[in-house]
């Protein structure tokens, strides 16, 4: 009885001590001004075709969540700011996509950056 009550203790508070930590283990933010970049090659695609421009679509999207980070699932306000800077990262990269379609023969690079 007494090592059952000593091991459910010591579980609760090793349990208690990760959920405590997570925020803390979570990947470091880009700091106010800080600039990061995720290059998106695009010279091994078809961008002729509609699935080479899908997949063009699904790299810059990976690379706005790169370049925006993570946001822990307890911090509202964090989360708010990492959807506001991959939408403004996607509106960016947009717009170079477009001079990349317009010169796709050619096999252009796309930089997505981001601010904060």
């Amino acid at each position: 009885m007494k090592k059952s009550f000593y091991i459910a203790l010591v579980s609760a508070l090793l349990t208690a001590g990760l959920i405590k930590a997570a925020p803390a283990l979570a990947q470091t933010p880009i700091q106010q001004g800080e600039l990061a970049i995720s290059l998106v090659h695009t010279s091994d695609l078809n961008l002729g075709t509609a699935a080479g421009q899908r997949r063009l679509d699904q790299r810059i999207a990976h690379a706005a969540r790169e370049v925006c980070g993570p946001a822990s699932d307890v911090d509202l306000e964090g989360k708010n700011e990492v959807r506001k800077c991959r939408d403004a990262t996607l509106a960016r990269a947009q717009v170079q996509k477009a001079s990349v379609l317009a010169a796709a023969d050619r096999g252009i690079t796309i930089a997505v950056t981001a601010s904060r």
